[in-house]
């Protein structure tokens, strides 16, 4: 029997939930109004972290932590190897790769755990906003205050959640970018598009034991 050019690797919610996060990241990263399409934009990638962090633990083999979370030294032996053109192909996450999905999941779910912060001390709309921290325990008035001295100590009051928030949103922007071009580059290297890899969950079989669905 003749054996298939492609195999199934990546299962939908996989598939649908890295590309829900790139559009979801994108459109809060250059934009904050409308501040209800921030938020619920902000909770949808939340929702899709705390999904893809529980289908690493029940999910499909290629999509199992235990597939591809190792040693941080063989993560740097892959990324020697790569530079080098000689690293071994994996058909699930690679070394390299396993880890920029762990340090992703960490960093967006710490960002939106910063914008429920931001968004609960100035009160904003939002089922959880004041679970964690609400303007009565941050030291603000449930209400803007008229006066423009006080709207500029209210200001100066919630402004550092918003600060660690953008801050932790730029560094997974720098996270991003690293993520891309060790796709391109592992695409290169490999001969195989890895993006096209991600829209189809299909990717070329070149031995025999490949993980079921």
């Amino acid at each position: 029997m003749a054996v298939a050019a492609e195999v199934k690797i990546w299962d939908p919610i996989v598939r649908i939930g890295h590309w829900a996060i790139v559009v979801g990241f994108a459109i809060n990263y250059i934009t904050d109004e409308p501040r209800l399409l921030h938020v619920w934009v902000g909770y949808t990638i939340a929702a899709v972290v705390a999904l893809r962090i529980l289908w690493g633990f029940v999910g499909s083999r290629p999509a199992r932590f235990r597939e591809f979370v190792v040693r941080p030294s063989a993560v740097l032996a892959y990324l020697r190897d790569l530079l080098r053109l000689r690293s071994p192909r994996y058909l699930g996450h690679s070394p390299a790769g396993g880890a920029m999905v762990v340090a992703l999941l960490v960093m967006l779910a710490a960002t939106a755990f910063a914008g429920l912060l931001t968004d609960g001390a100035r009160n904003h709309a939002g089922p959880l906003a004041g679970w964690f921290v609400t303007p009565e325990t941050a030291g603000l008035p449930v209400t803007i205050p008229n006066d423009p001295t006080a709207q500029a100590a209210w200001r100066a009051t919630w402004q550092p959640y918003k600060e660690i928030h953008s801050l932790l949103a730029n560094l997974t922007l720098g996270l991003i970018g690293f993520h891309i071009a060790g796709v391109l580059f592992a695409s290169y290297a490999h001969r195989e598009n890895l993006v096209r890899a991600m829209l189809t969950g299909r990717k070329r079989r070149t031995e025999p034991g490949v993980p079921p669905d």
